[in-house]
């Protein structure tokens, strides 16, 4: 990565710390839940910050066939576990910060994130897309068609796991970009594998590292939250990687490969 890219990526990353403390001050004191850890998920009628950030920085600029992409997702009884609109905005905003040109999309769900990132690839650039299902996946490849990037995408239907050590054999150290949605429970060995696909200084994105709130609390111990805990904690004492957590929706780390 170059130093002009290191220095925005830094200017970035504190422009979202700084969304963080704004968001958190317009808060009630003491209430913690989505809405201070994250407030995508609720609806901007309800959330005029949020509001705010979709009508000047979202809205205006997002790609049309992801617009439609977000209805038809929002229309399914699981939308739950869509990316939402200012986190897309995002994601693409990094892919095409770091110039990637080669991408991993883990948890596909509909494709909203695969699309985001998709589209600020260069022609010549690739998206590989792992579910462990065609179901979901299949709502968004209409609208990567119409948007012209469906040649980009290469859905691998299995266990991502698998698809992660398969690419590694051939693969390994030369991805750009990662973003990391998937079952939580494999959180850690998605980590592990991704560093062996990631070039170095290559940028990997994690999701739901705040999970709606449920790491703060000592007494929630599903399993989904307890792998989530423990993921945040291996990054943070992890030396492979340099790490930003950030506020944006239900929490994302970010990690780039030292």
């Amino acid at each position: 990565m170059s130093d002009r890219n290191i220095l925005y990526l830094a200017i970035g990353t504190g422009a979202c710390l700084l969304a963080g403390v704004v968001i958190y001050k317009f808060m009630k004191p003491g209430f913690i839940n989505m809405n201070m850890l994250g407030v995508s998920k609720v609806h901007k009628r309800n959330n005029p910050i949020l509001g705010y950030i979709y009508e000047n920085s979202v809205t205006p600029r997002e790609d049309e066939n992801l617009a439609n992409l977000r209805v038809a997702t929002l229309a399914h009884p699981l939308n739950r576990m869509s990316t939402p609109p200012e986190q897309t905005q995002f994601l693409g905003f990094l892919a095409s910060l770091i110039g990637a040109k080669k991408a991993i999309d883990i948890g596909v769900y509909t494709g909203l994130s695969a699309l985001a990132v998709a589209l600020v690839l260069p022609v010549d650039g690739t998206l590989i897309a792992c579910d462990i299902t065609e179901e979901f996946p299949l709502i968004g490849k209409p609208y990567w068609e119409k948007a012209g990037v469906n040649n980009m995408i290469d859905l691998r239907i299995n266990n991502a796991v698998d698809t992660l050590q398969e690419l590694i054999k051939d693969d390994a150290e030369t991805f750009d970009f990662i973003f990391l949605d998937a079952d939580k429970r494999n959180y850690s060995q998605y980590v592990d594998l991704s560093y062996q696909l990631l070039r170095k200084g290559g940028l990997m994105v994690i999701d739901n590292v705040l999970w709606s709130g449920k790491v703060l609390d000592a007494s929630t111990a599903d399993e989904d939250t307890i792998s989530i805990r423990n993921v945040n904690i291996k990054l943070r004492d992890d030396t492979r990687f340099n790490i930003s957590m950030l506020p944006i929706a239900d929490g994302v780390t970010l990690l780039t490969k030292l």
